[in-house]
């Protein structure tokens, strides 16, 4: 018989109150043995990658599997200290007490997974739910079918199913357990169901953590280093065939640079996946026949594509592609573009520059190329999840930088203690003395209360 959403979570609200988790030497313990075992699966989950998205070994090493496992070699690192309470400074007017925050897991946590990076994002968040002690239901997406069921198998050889449970079913499962209480929810994905997400945490007062999208600005200025800049952003662009939540979304190229960075971008991109990117073994595909009809569309109706534009349907391939000075209302720079399509366009000055990124909805992140000064400017001018001067992606794979979005991008944090904490339950308590007291708080006031004020 089929165990059902609501058993299989009344089992783990169970294993929770057993206390288990509260330990950091059982968090450890099995954070050890996920580390192992994404070490030993490596080629499987390379294998699963390839076939979901034609991800190279290598792309699928550095984008996925070396930022999991740098997660947790974080926590372990520093799970017990930040696991252990904290003691903070109390006012002279609480005297005699003394106050501290006590970081206790949340209960039964659910995480629900994107296609694009299936493995990095189903066990990224997992990693730090674990490591503050929580038990976790696990939702990755069956649109990258095999690394769905590798996570399954990987996960299913490590813990018991009452402390973490993979759900692998469809849209409807998917539904009902939103339907259900959890003490936190992670999502990651569209900004469309991210806000259904929140509707039916909002039932139960459920806090969310939405790890959303959005179109990520890059400003390449005239005092770019254009090479270096061409080929970050060719990079960063390409990166997963631009199926990235926080790929380059547009260029914002200064006038006086844009003939030569586009030319380098052009020789970049070649250099990187060998000249021919349909025959291509590194270059990505497109997850699904829905997501490329979209992307074909924003081909079709370009006015001027300055170059690729080639595709194929039976492959879901599409080849890297420049269009040059689309219409700011058109779909292409309305909507988050989701693969190797690069809209251009061009500014004067950096004011203008801002202006064009604050007209629209606050990226996850944004890009700048040019003098660190005038970089910090602009990101003091425009408002982004993350942000990175001279370079591209390099942000998420730091553990110790918080990632997240604002506004339309995502609400909340994580990555290392910024994890940790999203995913515990900062406790504030006061310990007075059993008989010392102050009576100078208790009424009648009279003229004590000149000192209280003093105090206060």
């Amino acid at each position: 018989m089929t165990t059902s959403i609501r058993e299989r979570l009344d089992a783990m609200r169970a294993f929770y109150a057993e206390g288990h988790t509260r330990e950091p030497a059982f968090r450890k313990e099995y954070l050890r043995r996920l580390q192992e075992a994404v070490k030993a699966h490596e080629q499987e989950i390379a294998e699963a990658l390839y076939a979901d998205l034609h991800k190279s070994a290598e792309e699928s090493y550095i984008s996925e599997t070396a930022i999991v496992l740098a997660e947790i070699r974080d926590q372990l690192r520093h799970l017990e200290r930040r696991a252990r309470s904290r003691r903070v400074p109390t006012p002279l007017f609480l005297f005699p007490s003394a106050s501290r925050i006590i970081r206790e897991p949340q209960g039964v946590v659910l995480v629900m997974a994107p296609w694009n990076y299936p493995f990095q994002l189903a066990l990224d968040p997992l990693v730090g739910a674990l490591a503050a002690g929580n038990c976790v239901a696990l939702k990755p997406s069956t649109t990258s079918a095999r690394t769905c069921r590798l996570i399954g198998n990987i996960l299913g050889e490590i813990f018991p199913p009452d402390y973490v449970s993979v759900f692998d079913g469809d849209h409807a499962q998917t539904a009902e357990l939103l339907e259900y209480r959890f003490d936190h929810i992670f999502f990651t994905g569209g900004a469309a169901f991210g806000r259904t997400v929140m509707e039916k945490a909002a039932a139960h007062l459920t806090p969310v953590t939405l790890e959303l999208g959005g179109k990520s600005p890059c400003v390449v200025d005239r005092t770019a280093d254009l090479d270096t800049a061409a080929r970050k952003i060719a990079w960063g662009k390409l990166l997963n065939a631009g199926q990235t939540c926080i790929a380059p979304d547009y260029l914002l190229v200064h006038r006086d640079v844009k003939e030569e960075l586009l030319e380098k971008f052009r020789r970049y991109a070649m250099h990187f996946y060998g000249g021919d990117f349909r025959r291509s073994a590194a270059y990505p595909r497109i997850i699904s026949d829905r997501a490329f009809t979209r992307l074909q569309s924003y081909i079709d109706t370009a006015e001027r594509i300055v170059w690729g534009g080639e595709y194929d349907a039976s492959e879901r391939f599409i080849a890297p592609t420049l269009i040059d000075s689309p219409d700011p209302g058109s779909p292409l720079m309305q909507e988050e573009i989701f693969g190797p399509i690069l809209p251009v366009m061009t500014f004067d000055d950096t004011e203008s520059a801002a202006d064009f990124i604050n007209a629209r909805e606050k990226p996850l992140a944004l890009y700048y190329f040019g003098r660190k000064a005038d970089g910090l400017r602009l990101i003091g001018r425009t408002a982004s999840g993350g942000a990175c001067i001279n370079d591209t992606i390099i942000h998420i794979a730091n553990p110790r930088l918080p990632f997240g979005g604002t506004g339309d991008s995502g609400m909340g944090r994580y990555h290392g203690r910024f994890s940790f904490d999203t995913f515990s339950n900062l406790r504030a308590v006061a310990v007075s003395r059993r008989r010392t007291d102050l009576p100078l708080r208790y009424p009648p006031y009279g003229r004590s209360f000149g000192l209280l004020k003093k105090l206060l």
